[in-house]
Formats: structure tokens, sequence, C-alpha cells
């Protein structure tokens, strides 16, 4: 292994693999990437209904929140990729990008060159799809995006009730228009999950410039004065160095890069005086603006043995797996969160605020809770909460897990539209195509019926949607941790590349906007125009 490298990337997630390839694209160019887990080489990782499977120490850092005091003061489950491809390893690979608005309110708020058409370029550039065919998406990038080969009959039901509810059918929620109710795009290729690692870094691994180190626990960012050099990592119990001549880009993610940040003495002087840091530099906003994805279920029997529930138990689920194995076909390839809509909880919202995602099975604490029968889940997700959290230093230990404290419903106006997604949910079981599949409502219950019943129930049954972001936010004010070229304020050559440097969530799945940021990302640091 060569001595220096130019470029240090610490975690192999959607934004270090996308990283990787691009700046090792230059033979020249030396590059190093940390991972903190292992190869993403199981089994369960390529079959895409392996994801139930997935909430195991070797692939996930399996994150706790600290008790929440909105939701009846419970510490809630926030898995976390632990493996090449990070999250999107684990994922749905529901494929989203937001709305126009996202990326234009960015702008608006000082982030020149973040408007939508500055980053419609690279959306596609990732991008290859294999189906729609138009000027909104690509066909060429790394990132293969494509109808399931497999699709519960149960999904097209969904889509047939939710129009029957007044949606309109919608059969790309990233074209111009996102409101509406379709089958989602996946990030799948011949039946495989295509993970940002499948997709930007295994395809390139042979290069004699690029090194992927795994198992490489990034304790802190070698600092000489204000400038970054180097990353100071354990591997395979042994402490160790590695210098860069150029840059070091943090892409650990929303949790792990304001983690290794405050570990490097780079965040609130206060706080990490309090744990015996040596501040090196005073930026208070490292941690703060966490923002997440709420997400609560409302769920019902299923009538008829037509769910997955069937695919994943017992014999049905040797027989998923094989038929999976042998053909690249049948349930193994669903996303699980096959249908879904994205619709307005009030008159008054421009455009859409609620996303929901359709399950044919029952899904109960994140899957870990086992329901006998066959049921149904509707996922309810507000898309603009007002609540910010922080993550924070639980020691100075690296190995120790941080704080996470998302301060769920903190603003209380965040209730309101998941209850009102709620009465829509149960508006769209209603309709005549779910007639012949609906049984009892199991979740809130027919006995929650008030506002004040199914926020109670809200608070204590929602969990996460899985998208945090926004903890090393991109501005240019005090609060802000990187410019909007993603360099860290006040130490050179550091940048953050992640989705942590959102300034606020996008109204929808965050996998495909942090690849993009990675793009974007990877032009700004080799100097390159944006993509027409």
């Amino acid at each position: 292994m060569a001595r220096n490298f130019d470029y240090i990337i610490v975690g192999a997630g959607s934004a270090g693999c996308v990283l990787a390839n691009r700046l090792s694209a230059d033979r020249a160019v030396r590059v190093l990437l940390l991972e903190a887990g292992g190869r993403d080489d199981s089994f369960l990782i390529r079959m895409p209904a392996g994801i139930g499977r997935l909430a195991t120490p070797k692939v996930n850092w399996l994150y706790e929140t600290v008790p929440q005091a909105e939701m009846a003061g419970r510490r809630m489950f926030w898995p976390r990729g632990k493996t090449l491809g990070g999250s999107s390893s684990l994922n749905a690979m529901v494929y989203i990008r937001g709305q126009p608005g996202d990326y234009d309110h960015w702008r608006d708020c000082g982030n020149s060159g973040w408007g939508y058409e500055q980053v419609l370029g690279y959306f596609r550039r990732a991008e290859n799809n294999e189906v729609i065919a138009d000027d909104s998406h690509g066909r060429a990038g790394p990132l293969n995006v494509c109808d399931r080969r497999y699709t519960n009959p149960l999904s097209r039901v969904f889509v047939e009730a939710a129009a029957a509810a007044g949606l309109t059918r919608n059969p790309d929620f990233n074209g111009r228009r996102q409101s509406g109710a379709g089958l989602y795009q996946v990030t799948q290729k011949n039946g495989r999950r295509c993970s940002a690692a499948t997709a930007y870094l295994h395809p390139v691994l042979h290069r004699p410039n690029l090194t992927v180190i795994t198992g490489a626990l990034a304790q802190r960012i070698l600092l000489h004065g204000q400038r970054a050099t180097g990353v100071a990592y354990a591997h395979q119990g042994a402490a160790k160095e590695i210098r860069a001549d150029r840059e070091v880009l943090v892409s650990a993610g929303a949790v792990n890069s304001p983690q290794l940040l405050l570990l490097s003495g780079i965040g609130p002087a206060q706080d990490l005086r309090s744990l015996g840091i040596a501040v090196r530099h005073d930026l208070p906003g490292v941690g703060k603006n966490l923002q997440d994805h709420l997400d609560i279920n409302v769920i019902h029997a299923c009538s008829k043995p037509i769910t997955l529930d069937g695919a994943a138990r017992g014999l049905g689920a040797l027989k998923t797996a094989l038929q999976f194995a042998v053909l690249g076909n049948g349930p193994g390839v669903s996303n699980i969160a096959e249908a879904g809509a994205f619709l307005q909880s009030r008159p008054a919202a421009a455009t859409p605020d609620v996303q929901l995602h359709f399950i044919p099975a029952y899904v109960v604490d994140h899957g870990r809770r086992k329901m006998p029968g066959h049921g149904m889940t509707l996922h309810v997700c507000y898309l603009r909460p007002g609540s910010r959290g922080e993550i924070r230093l639980r020691s100075a230990d690296p190995a120790d897990a941080p704080l996470i404290d998302p301060r769920y419903l903190s603003v209380a106006d965040d209730l309101t539209p998941l209850i009102a997604g709620v009465r829509r949910a149960r508006e769209i079981y209603a309709q005549a195509p779910f007639r012949r599949y609906i049984g009892a409502e199991v979740f809130p219950g027919t006995n929650r019926q008030s506002d004040a019943e199914i926020g109670e129930f809200i608070r204590s049954a929602a969990e996460t949607e899985y998208h945090p972001v926004g903890t090393c936010r991109m501005g240019n004010d005090a609060q802000a941790v990187v410019d909007p070229q993603l360099r860290v304020r006040g130490v050179d050559a550091l940048r953050v590349v992640d989705a942590s440097i959102m300034p606020t969530l996008i109204s929808g799945n965050t996998n495909a906007p942090t690849i993009m940021i990675a793009e974007k990302a990877a032009d700004m640091i080799l100097g390159r125009n944006t993509p027409a």
C-alpha cells in the first residue's frame, strides 16, 4: 500500500462509492477508501427481499436513539449500513429523487449551484433507467433503475384503490410531477439489488490506483494547523495513520460524519471540552440540524393468503431463496415496498407533503415482530418535518456509539399531517378494489378514531423511515458546517460529502439524492463543469 494517497475517503456508503469511482478514473490519482464494516457479499444483500433479515451487527450499526420525550419516552431503533454500499446495501431500493422545489429551496437558502436545474444533470449522469426514456432520466449511468421482475398482486390493488380514492395514477414519481399513486421503480439489475457498491465500486476494484480497506474504523482526522492531512484509524486491532496529499473526504453518513468531525476536535467548543477533546476548530453547527422522516403504519389483516408473509416463513422462505438463486425471479426479487403514493395532507399544501409505501405483508417494529397470518401494511410518512435534533458524542472513544436525538414531534405541527395521512390511508383501504382482500384493521385499530386517539397511537408506535440528514449542513451562515462546495468551513483540504450536508430533507427516499450529491462533489473536487 502506498504511504500517501491523493484522496482519502472515509465511508464506503452511497456517497463514498461514487467518489471512489469518479476520482480513481484518473490513473494518476491515488485513492484510498476506508470502510468500518466488511464486504457486501451476503446472499441476503443480493436478494432484494432479504432486507428483513439484515438487522445483524455484521452489516448494520443497529443504533438506537436517546429516549424521545414526545414519543412516549421510547428509545427508537435506527438501523444504518455497516458494509460496502452502506445503507444502499440494506434499504428498500426505492428510487426517488424528491421534488424540484426541494433543490430550489437549497439554492434559495444561499447554496449557489444546488437548484433543480443544476442537479438534474447529476441525477441523469448516475442513472441507467431501463424503462423511461425522456429528458429527465439517464440511460447510461452506473445506477440501474428498473421495474421489478416480480410484483405482488396486492400492490396493483393498492394503486387501483388509491385511484378510486381520488389520487391520480403516476407512472414516474421522478418526473416533473410527483403527486399520485403508482408502482415504485427500484435500484435493481437482473433481479438483484443494485447498491452503490454494485453500481460504482465493484466495477473498478481492479484499478491499481484505488485501495479499499474494510474493517477500518476511522478515529480522527489528522490536522496540521487548520489543514486536514490524513486519517487515523483502527484496523485489525492496530492503530494506524495514513496521509492525504490533496484532500480528506468524509462520507460516513448523517450519524458518523459529524461523529468523526467531533472526535477530531471540529465542532462546538464547549461540548468538545466537556469530553476532554482538544478543540481544533470551533464549529458550532456540527451534529446539529438533524432531520428525519417519521413513519406510522396502518395495518390490516388480509383475508387471502397471497401476501409476502408466506414467502418469508418456513418452507416458503426456502422456496423463495431457491427460486431467486436459480431463476432470478419470484418473491425474492420484491423490494417489499413495491407501491406507493405522494399526496397533500391538507388543501393548503402546494405540493405533496405525505408519502405512502404499500407493503403486501405485515411489518411491525421494523419487521422484527412476527405476526401470524397474512397482512398488509401502509406506511404514512410526513415529508417536511419542522423538528430538529442533533448527534452528540457519548464519549471521546471512537468505538462508542454516538448519542442520536432526532427530537421527533418537538414541533407540534409535525403531528397534524401524520394524523391526516392515517385518515387518508384508511380511506384507500376502504375502496372497492380492496374488498376481496381486506380483513380487520390491526393498527391503529378501530377503537382509535379521534385526532387525539390517532395522535396517541403515533407517539407510541411511529418509527424512523431511515432518512436522517442535515448534521453537517451546507450553507454560508455561522451554523453551516460546509460551504456550497462542501468544504468544511475553516478547515482546508477537508470536505463532507453525503446526506449530512442537506440543509433540509427532500420529499422522499434519500438514497438517489445522496448519490447525486457525490456525483456533483466529484466534479467540484476535480474542477469540472456541471453537465448540461
